[in-house]
């Protein structure tokens, strides 16, 4: 088992997670991926400047603000916010971040790897939990 599946299992097995870029639009992946692990009994902060509620659940401002410490990070925004993200996440010694497509990019993953995190990319939650 590689580096990644191992790091996926790992992750899902976590029940405590922060979705960075939840949404409530019911279109976008923030909110897909946010209302998929409440579906599954995940305990789910959303994170998003942009928004105060989704469905009368609290969207947080930013990671530092969360009332727990999660388990998981899962960025669902641009290389750009997903790059500023990871000094929050490293500041806070939060150690699973999972990256959807699109969210990432070479220096992205390569500041993630230099902070020590156990990161999952390339592969989408969405998926992962129907398998």
């Amino acid at each position: 088992m590689d580096i990644i599946e191992k790091n996926k299992k790992e992750m899902l097995q976590k029940k405590i997670w922060a979705v960075v870029g939840a949404t409530p639009d019911t279109e976008k992946f923030g909110y897909k991926i946010y209302k998929k692990l409440k579906n599954h009994n995940y305990t789910v902060y959303a994170v998003n400047p942009k928004y105060k509620e989704i469905e009368g659940d609290k969207v947080y401002d930013s990671l530092k603000n969360l009332p727990g410490k999660p388990d998981c990070v899962d960025m669902v925004v641009g290389p750009q916010i997903s790059k500023q993200v990871l000094e929050e996440i490293k500041s806070l010694e939060i150690s699973y971040v999972w990256f959807q497509p699109g969210t990432f990019d070479e220096e992205v993953i390569d500041k993630a790897e230099d902070y020590g995190l156990n990161i999952v990319y390339y592969d989408c939650v969405l998926v992962a939990l129907d398998e």
